[in-house]
């Protein structure tokens, strides 16, 4: 009886291992508590790890030593899965970005947490690595005009868009976007700025070329996936897919969701809709932007930048070196270069 039920633990254990390690297959990446599990992957890899060590340890006991190494076994192979996804997305990281060119796009995300980043903090580091787009959840118009002036006082100009949701407390109910005047000018479009079409409960902006050239600029946020959001935020991420059409978009901001809840979402092997990740794409994606807190292997890659085909990433930078500054915000900004495809 013992046996049979080392035998069905087992068994159970290796099914939950899989679903975790790969949720998309079996398509609950967006189901509680799954989403939440595999936004980790470096610490579920690490946990497997040591539960691998561990049995191995109980494997000493004789009367378990049959289960205890079917449990190593599931676990280490668990764990050297989800090493291999983190390694195809980046593993460490990559080097800096690249030289830029006078064709290159550069674009910025960062989650300030509202006041808990000084305006001066942004602009320094929005000058420092030459962006052309700034995107800014969870940061209001007026924030968002304090970091353009500072960016101008640094020979940077950058024009200050916005959307926001009253109905949402704090920063969160806003989110700043920021364009270079070299891009030409910008409008948000009505249906961001009275929220007939939007994410559900923190805003996103999305901008339009006012000449009709150049890329549509979308300033993402998605709700987190807390237990009571969890449909809102099923529902964010698909609005989200449909902002990346087939036309030329450029997307960047607090998705509040891995590439591997975005599975199913993307057309023609890209990520979201038509949009491919481009911290993935040039090596970064398995580097966390959320929390600060943890070192970045353990952290949750849920800032993204993503554009269609009409660009290329040529590379891309969590940065990390203001994790022990005292901005306050608990994301990490994420830059990434873009040149024209073609």
């Amino acid at each position: 009886m013992l046996r049979l039920l080392g035998i069905l633990a087992a068994v159970l254990c290796a099914i939950t291992a899989t679903v975790v390690t790969f949720p998309g297959f079996f398509r609950v990446e967006r189901l509680y508590p799954i989403a939440q599990i595999v936004s980790f992957r470096g610490i579920l890899a690490l946990a497997f790890a040591l539960a691998a060590l561990l049995a191995l340890l109980l494997a000493i006991a004789r009367p378990i030593r049959g289960f205890a190494f079917s449990i190593a076994v599931i676990a280490g192979v668990a764990t050297v899965a989800n090493v291999a996804v983190l390694a195809s997305r980046g593993g460490l990281g990559t080097d800096p970005l690249p030289t830029k060119t006078d064709a290159s796009i550069r674009v910025m995300t960062w989650n300030t947490a509202g006041p808990a980043t000084p305006p001066d903090t942004i602009a320094k580091i929005a000058v420092a690595m030459d962006a052309d787009i700034v995107a800014l959840p969870e940061t209001t118009i007026e924030t968002g005009e304090r970091v353009a002036l500072a960016m101008r006082d640094l020979g940077h100009r950058m024009w200050a868009h916005h959307a926001e949701d009253p109905s949402t407390e704090w920063d969160a109910g806003s989110t700043t976007l920021l364009i270079s005047p070299e891009l030409g000018d910008y409008a948000v479009i009505e249906s961001s700025l009275d929220g007939t079409s939007n994410t559900s409960t923190v805003p996103s902006a999305v901008a339009m070329p006012v000449s009709g050239e150049g890329p549509i600029v979308v300033a993402a946020h998605a709700v987190a996936p807390r237990p009571s959001y969890m449909q809102s935020w099923r529902d964010d991420l698909r609005w989200l897919a449909d902002q990346c059409g087939d036309g030329n978009v450029i997307m960047a901001g607090d998705f509040n969701a891995t590439v591997d809840h975005m599975s199913g979402l993307g057309v023609d092997g890209a990520t979201l809709g038509h949009c491919t990740d481009a911290a993935v794409e040039t090596g970064n994606g398995a580097l966390g932007t959320w929390s600060s807190a943890l070192p970045a292997v353990f952290g949750a890659p849920i800032d993204h930048v993503m554009a269609t085909s009409q660009w290329r990433a040529s590379g891309s930078l969590v940065l990390r070196s203001n994790d022990e500054s005292g901005s306050g915000s608990d994301h990490r900004p994420l830059i990434v270069q873009y040149e024209p495809a073609g």
